[in-house]
């Protein structure tokens, strides 16, 4: 039996207090943010949008950004009761919000909690003052430390994110940091790697020289401490970059990667929604001002939706779940495309890619290895070639 993909919302908040150097999301700095103009502009989208999916049953909703716990507990709970209004919610509703550890952000948890946020999101980054600072954080180590024991004390669920492969990281120093984290983390932590990526503050200052990132090897190396060390602490990986007990993935997130249908508000914001038998992309306009501007005049900030052929529904399927452990179920490939596995991708690619130990496929499912999760772009340019 294939695991139900769910339904989720996605709410884009894209204000931060200063763009951080290694990130290109869609955020911006702005000096006053009219946060009652959002609000409705954000309430108005999510009608659009449940005006167009009646009936469906919603299982999360995640606040992103940007930094959502900029925004007044007010419209987060002016949105929550909306989508409560509008759709049918799970019992088991997941509601994450991204949080930074900064103390004025961290003092408004218990708001947050009562507006029906029950997971925060932590962006820690690091526990050494040093890296906080390279990596342009608000916050010192012991306000991260202080902010974790608070969401502990306030959800009963909760996740904080690292970032390794930072300038002259060793893997003895991260093998360090990451015992320390597991001090506090309790039932999921997410780490992802860094990367130099175009548009950034990072991009040319890396280019000019100014500092250097670990090579491939020593990437590699740490991300092999990585999957040993949480795997021993029981928090083995259930995507490449996630890590959980049983039962503590983020619901949210899973319906990415198993490629369901989900709601995109606000700037930027993508979606996914499966409409009179067909696939369609959706998109918002990535600038703040226009996206609302947008909103109030027509209802909603979106680019026309894009129809998604079946070969591309095979081919975005196999890019998300095989980031997963539990790799792609061939049932869900025939769901999404009418089209089994052997009819989607080249046979002969596919024989290379198992025989060399990169992938794993069986009669229910295709999985990528150990050693295929840590080299996944190149075996899906090889599959999907």
């Amino acid at each position: 039996m294939t695991p139900d993909p769910g339904f989720g919302i996605y709410i884009h908040w894209p204000f931060c207090k200063s763009k951080c150097p290694y990130c290109d999301f869609n955020s911006h700095v702005r000096e006053r943010i009219d946060q009652a103009r959002w609000r409705d502009g954000l309430l108005c989208e999510l009608d659009h949008y449940a005006d167009a999916t009646v009936g469906r049953t919603v299982t999360s909703v995640f606040f992103g950004g940007g930094t959502p716990s900029l925004m007044d507990p007010g419209t987060t709970a002016a949105l929550i009761d909306r989508i409560q209004q509008r759709w049918r919610v799970a019992n088991s509703l997941e509601v994450t919000l991204e949080a930074n550890p900064t103390s004025i952000e961290a003092g408004r948890f218990q708001a947050f909690r009562t507006a029906g946020v029950n997971r925060v999101s932590l962006g820690i980054q690091a526990l050494d003052d040093a890296s906080l600072r390279f990596l342009g954080r608000q916050h010192d180590a012991a306000e991260a430390i202080g902010a974790i024991e608070l969401a502990a004390r306030t959800f009963d669920r909760f996740s904080f994110d690292l970032i390794y492969a930072r300038p002259g990281q060793t893997v003895g120093a991260w093998q360090a940091e990451l015992t320390r984290a597991l001090d506090f983390a309790m039932g999921h932590l997410s780490v992802y790697q860094l990367t130099i990526e175009e548009g950034t503050a990072f991009f040319p200052a890396h280019q000019r020289g100014e500092f250097e990132i670990p090579d491939e090897d020593l990437a590699g190396d740490l991300y092999e401490a990585t999957q040993d060390l949480l795997g021993a602490a029981g928090l083995p990986a259930y995507e490449i970059s996630n890590h959980a007990r049983p039962g503590e993935e983020s619901r949210h997130n899973l319906t990415y990667w198993r490629y369901g249908d989900y709601v995109g508000v606000g700037p930027g914001a993508h979606g996914r929604l499966t409409l009179d038998g067909g696939k369609w992309a959706t998109r918002a306009h990535r600038a703040p001002e226009i996206w609302l501007d947008r909103v109030e005049r027509g209802g909603h900030g979106g680019h026309a939706p894009e129809p998604i052929d079946t070969g591309s529904r095979g081919t975005e399927l196999l890019m998300m779940g095989l980031r997963l452990t539990e790799g792609v179920a061939r049932a869900r490939l025939v769901e999404e495309t009418g089209r089994d596995l052997d009819v989607l991708v080249d046979a002969k690619a596919l024989k290379r890619l198992v025989d060399g130990g990169f992938l794993e496929v069986d009669a229910t499912a295709i999985r990528a290895t150990h050693a295929g999760r840590q080299r996944l772009n190149a075996v899906l340019s090889a599959l999907l070639a």
